[in-house]
């Protein structure tokens, strides 16, 4: 590790919560997964079959409720066991020949697949919701690096080639652009605007709320590559998904240059970055023809960042001509009593209760 890569990240730590921090501490759900279910619980919900290379672990279902459960996954594509949380439509069952618009949430650095359970209204009658695990530094990126105490790490393949045609495979969804989403938050939200850019085929609608969406602010390298040392600052430290007030972090140190290579503006050495770079006016050109929507505060040191990379997003969309939808929320008070402008699912929930509708009303709007 050189000097000027600890120089950079020490400078900027405190905004590590960037990625998701508050995703998965400040800003995520305090209530415990359930626990794994019985035979007869899970018998309730859908049964899964192995394909797309992606094995169900036998017995790992758990049953949150009738329309909420997790099923366990393995894959060559990355080290270990993943999860994979599915939210149905009330309908489901009652309706067999009905087939459902799919929306994929991606969390937040440090996050997990419960943190979905503080956004209500990704749980919707009308369209089925899918949380895949996207680790707690995954950043949505096929790492340079598959060497690190991580091991593999190929988490688009994962989400994009496998867990997009597995779950078509197994539930009745509509598996085409105009009925598929793709939205997140903070880390996710880099992940649901890149994955919207680079398969347009596949996803009909974007959002991406309080989103790490400017790689070419060193504010945003700087939160990626505090992610990649695990370098949480204060701020992490003093909350938790758990509520315990103890950051859980971002999982094992791993070199500064694992996921996207350098990040230094030298001698072209920082081209992966570039060429993921969801604000590239030429990978935004790439979302003409799909619904785009950004929501962004400005009210802590963190979304004062978010509130720049989503207006430069914003004006390059505009520049393209390329139609979008920018909710500047400010400090909140615009927004609900619950938000005060911040990183967090104070803001998040709301900004997902405005959202949701639109996209169903998009949704239906597409047969």
């Amino acid at each position: 590790m050189t000097f000027l890569r600890f120089t950079t990240v020490g400078a900027a730590f405190t905004l590590a919560a960037l990625t998701g921090t508050g995703a998965a501490h400040a800003d995520a759900p305090n209530a415990a997964p359930a626990a794994t279910a019985s035979a007869a619980s899970a018998s309730a919900v859908p049964a899964f079959t192995d394909g797309y290379g992606l094995t169900v672990v036998p017995g790992s279902t758990e049953v949150h409720s009738p329309t909420d459960f997790t099923i366990t996954v393995t894959t060559k594509q990355l080290s270990g066991k993943h999860k994979i949380r599915i939210l149905l439509p009330a309908g489901y069952d009652a309706d067999p020949g009905r087939r459902w618009p799919v929306t994929y949430f991606l969390h937040g650095g440090g996050g997990t697949v419960n943190d979905v359970a503080a956004a209500p209204a990704l749980h919707s009658d009308s369209m089925i919701t899918v949380v895949p695990d996207g680790g707690l530094k995954g950043w949505y990126a096929d790492w340079l690096m598959q060497n690190t105490a991580e091991g593999a790490a190929n988490w688009e393949t994962f989400h994009l080639t496998q867990v997009v045609p597995f779950i078509d495979a197994n539930l009745r969804t509509r598996a085409d652009r105009a009925h598929r989403a793709v939205v997140g938050l903070s880390m996710g939200g880099y992940g649901s605007l890149h994955y919207a850019e680079a398969r347009p085929d596949l996803f009909g609608h974007v959002a991406a709320l309080s989103g790490g969406i400017d790689f070419g602010m060193p504010q945003v390298r700087a939160a990626v590559l505090a992610t990649e040392l695990n370098l949480t600052g204060a701020w992490c430290a003093a909350s938790s998904s758990s509520g315990s007030g103890k950051c859980t972090g971002f999982g094992p140190y791993v070199d500064s240059d694992a996921i996207f290579g350098s990040p230094y503006p030298f001698f072209d050495a920082d081209r992966v970055w570039k060429a993921v770079d969801p604000a590239a006016p030429a990978n935004l050109a790439k979302l003409s023809g799909t619904g785009i929507t950004l929501y962004t505060g400005n009210n802590d040191i963190i979304d004062v960042h978010t509130e720049a990379a989503s207006k430069t997003v914003k004006a390059r969309l505009d520049q393209l001509g390329i139609p979008s939808r920018l909710v500047n929320y400010g400090n909140g008070a615009s927004l609900a009593p619950s938000c005060d402008g911040g990183h967090n699912y104070g803001c998040w929930a709301p900004a997902f209760a405005d959202y949701v509708p639109r996209l169903e009303a998009a949704f239906a709007a597409a047969r």
